[in-house]
């Protein structure tokens, strides 16, 4: 690696989302792999209980507030917190760190964080924009952005360039409800400026995944939650392997009741083990009668270590809200590496509906040749990342690119 490479000096700010966090955690180990001399990653005080100073190959700076400002629960509140925040605080950091010996060169800020490439900019940074969503995702959002785009969307199927046929029930829900988090929804679109100002775009995808729209360290280091890694392994090494089933519906998402206790039923009709993440504040939601027979089949934590539980499986896909129903189309139509359950007249899926989907992928033949697709997809994962791999060049690159 050149000399000049070593002298560099990366801040890296995810939102304090699990799912924007872990990708940029593990790029921000990439880049002092590849010769980066110092990452260091700035997020909130309050994920700090579950941080050490330092992480593995980052550096951890947190940015400080009252215990009684902690993120708000509303997306859109916590987002302009999250933004405050870090406009008071930023400068500071920066400055703190170029009296160091290797002063900061580049800010890789999560690309939603639309306002921090300015602040890059306002304070002599190069700025690289980091999607954590897929590029299907990104040109989606680029090519039905309200402020600019032709495309007039009544609620019929959407050809756009590079991406297959798509039906209402397949866009991010931000496209089909105009009124959901209005915040949150401005950011998503706004994040199409980055194209025109940052420095660097990067995507969380490989070149075989996603061609059409681009022509072994598994500790994350960074959690919102704390993992309940030693139980989670413990459980799943007493199961056979490829029995467990993994249900997750990310940080943000929340079930209403019924749609909460179809969930449970259907796991336990399907017969199969499982290994359910909920987080505190939803496991009020589920019946008594689940809880008292959960030891049968199931085990249920606030978090796990993913990584290590769930590379190259199959899915059961169940979208919710925000690019999930976008991804669960590639999932299940363009990747085919999992089924999508279908939804109700009453917009819930029903148990019968869950238990069937998931035996399908369990014990069915469908399901070998889903797993068969999974692995693929994995092993091309894993050639892009490794040396001399697609994202591993573009990494390389970027980092011999740095001031």
């Amino acid at each position: 690696m050149e000399e000049k490479t070593n002298k560099s000096h990366s801040l890296v700010l995810p939102i304090p989302g699990q799912g924007h966090i872990n990708p940029i955690v593990q790029f921000s180990k990439r880049l002092a792999s590849k010769g980066v001399k110092k990452v260091t990653l700035v997020t909130i005080y309050s994920i700090s209980k579950n941080m050490p100073k330092e992480s593995g190959l980052i550096n951890i700076e947190f940015i400080p507030h009252d215990d009684d400002q902690s993120p708000p629960q509303n997306i859109d509140k916590m987002l302009e917190w999250f933004h405050l925040l870090v406009s008071k605080n930023l400068t500071k950091i920066v400055e703190k760190l170029s009296d160091s010996e290797y002063p900061v060169k580049v800010l890789v800020f999560d690309s939603m964080a639309t306002w921090a490439i300015d602040l890059a900019h306002q304070l002599s940074l190069k700025g690289a924009a980091f999607f954590t969503q897929s590029c299907s995702l990104s040109a989606i959002y680029y090519h039905m952005d309200p402020e600019t785009t032709k495309i007039s969307f009544d609620g019929s199927d959407v050809s756009l360039p590079s991406l297959p046929l798509l039906a209402k029930e397949d866009l991010p829900s931000f496209i089909n409800d105009t009124d959901l988090y209005p915040a949150l929804r401005g950011l998503i679109f706004s994040q199409n400026i980055n194209f025109n100002k940052a420095d660097w775009l990067f995507f969380n995808t490989f070149n075989a995944l996603e061609k059409e729209r681009l022509k072994e360290d598994k500790k994350y280091g960074l959690s919102l939650f704390t993992p309940n890694s030693e139980t989670c392994m413990k459980w799943l090494d007493s199961r056979e392997i490829g029995s467990v089933v993994y249900v997750s519906f990310e940080s943000f998402a929340s079930l209403d009741e019924q749609q909460m206790e179809e969930l449970a039923s259907g796991l336990m009709t399907s017969n199969c083990y499982f290994l359910w993440v909920v987080r505190a504040t939803e496991k009020n939601k589920l019946p008594e009668e689940f809880m008292s027979k959960l030891s049968e089949k199931g085990l249920m934590v606030n978090w796990c270590p993913q990584l290590d539980v769930f590379l190259g499986v199959p899915m059961v896909t169940m979208p919710q809200w925000s690019d999930q129903p976008t991804n669960a189309k590639f999932i299940s139509d363009v990747w085919q590496t999992g089924v999508h359950v279908k939804v109700g007249d009453n917009g819930v899926v029903n148990r019968d509906e869950i238990a069937f989907s998931i035996r399908e992928v369990m014990k069915e033949e469908k399901g070998a040749i889903l797993k068969e697709n999974a692995i693929k997809w994995k092993k091309l994962a894993k050639e892009a990342v490794d040396e001399g791999g697609s994202s591993d060049k573009n990494i390389e690159e970027f980092v011999s690119n740095l001031p």
